[in-house]
């Protein structure tokens, strides 16, 4: 009676193994060859075999079958691992010395360690797939933001339910003027996508990448969406002032206009999104002097002179608008900086003329000593 249920539930298996294959894609073949390592394992943990033993499963049936792999001597010695020729030829007829033959073995109550074994490696496998399904789907969604749930947050985590999986916002994706609170409700970027210590996948989000800046104008302004307006370029130090330069290559097109919007009510979305982080939004420009002095708005700005080969600026600025140009504890003049990627001295109006005069006094210096070093050598000599 035994044997019979046993072969229904192995017939189901088989069933239930080609219904993952066609909802979940795992193959069955993969299924089997998993089934069968483990039921090798649990056979040895269980009857302390040795290691000449071998499972198979019937693809078909689902029947399992344990196997002793001896090798064929003319006088065996030791059962466990030899057979006879005499004996080994009522299994295998052709069977010939240092041959080797596999010999069914039947364990008693193998059937239901088998039926264990198979349901733990199913719910194992589906496991595996589905994180591995996740993990796809969401390392395809690398540079996108995502909205979740905070479910912790200390001072060196933030952890977010995004649904299927979560995510993890570490102390420096963080924005430092922001405080996170259980159960808040945050958008962030996906800057990464891992797989953890027992391979479920996590999502590295992040709130002060620059490119978070740069995604959530793209979902504000449909413009960038749609690619009319080009985001070149984005610096930022986050909670405090992002720089964003544009540019439209239709002059009919105003893209600060566009992007700031009637009243600034489309910059201010994003700006709402971040706290109340400022966003300076300025036209990009080929030419690299209007660009640096557009990028160190509002400072006004008197003349940039331009070093191409060594990517430097020297910007003059009026005494009024000098800290204005570098900003507080610098944050202006690195940000433009960064946008550019130039590097930027910036002067007043009065410590740039101080420089000239005293570069001309240097010249004046230089050039007396050198006519009386001219005029020593022309004196005639004593005879």
């Amino acid at each position: 009676m035994r044997s019979k249920e046993q072969a229904i539930d192995n017939k189901e298996l088989i069933l239930a193994l080609e219904d993952l294959e066609k909802e979940k894609g795992i193959k069955k073949e993969y299924l089997l060859e998993s089934i069968e390592t483990a039921l090798l394992t649990a056979y040895k943990r269980n009857f302390d075999a040795l290691d000449n033993v071998k499972v198979v499963m019937d693809p078909q049936t689902g029947a399992t079958h344990v196997y002793s792999i001896k090798e064929v001597v003319e006088n065996a010695k030791d059962n466990a691992l030899e057979i006879s020729l005499e004996e080994a030829k009522k299994v295998k007829k052709d069977a010939g010395i240092g041959d080797s033959v596999e010999i069914e073995i039947v364990p008693r109550n193998f059937g239901r360690i088998a039926a264990q074994t198979a349901k733990q490696v199913i719910i194992q496998k589906l496991r595996e797939a589905e994180r591995e399904i996740i993990f796809t789907e969401f390392n395809d969604r690398k540079g996108e933001i995502v909205s979740g749930i905070i479910q912790k947050a200390d001072k060196n985590i933030v952890v977010m339910d995004l649904g299927r999986l979560e995510g993890i916002m570490p102390t420096k994706e963080q924005i430092p003027t922001e405080t996170y609170r259980v159960n808040d409700k945050i958008k962030g970027y996906v800057l990464d996508v891992e797989k953890g210590a027992k391979g479920a996948p996590q999502v590295i989000v992040s709130r002060s990448h620059p490119d978070f800046v740069r995604k959530l104008l793209e979902f504000e302004i449909p413009e960038i969406y749609e690619g009319v307006i080009e985001i070149k370029s984005v610096s930022r130090d986050p909670g405090h002032r992002s720089k964003v330069a544009v540019y439209s290559p239709d002059p009919n097109i105003d893209p600060v206009g566009s992007c700031v919007g009637q009243k600034g009510i489309r910059i201010q979305n994003v700006i709402n999104e971040l706290n109340g982080e400022k966003i300076d939004v300025i036209e990009w420009n080929e030419d690299p002097s209007i660009y640096i002095s557009s990028a160190l708005l509002p400072a006004k700005i008197l003349a940039v002179d331009i070093k191409e080969n060594e990517k430097f600026a020297q910007v003059i600025v009026p005494d009024d608008q000098l800290s204005l140009a570098i900003g507080k504890s610098g944050q202006n003049a690195r940000l433009a900086a960064k946008l550019t990627n130039w590097k930027i001295d910036i002067k007043s109006e009065t410590q740039f003329r101080e420089m000239l005069m005293n570069a001309n006094n240097e010249q004046e210096e230089l050039k007396v000593d050198e006519e009386e070093s001219n005029n020593i050598n022309e004196e005639p000599q004593e005879e």
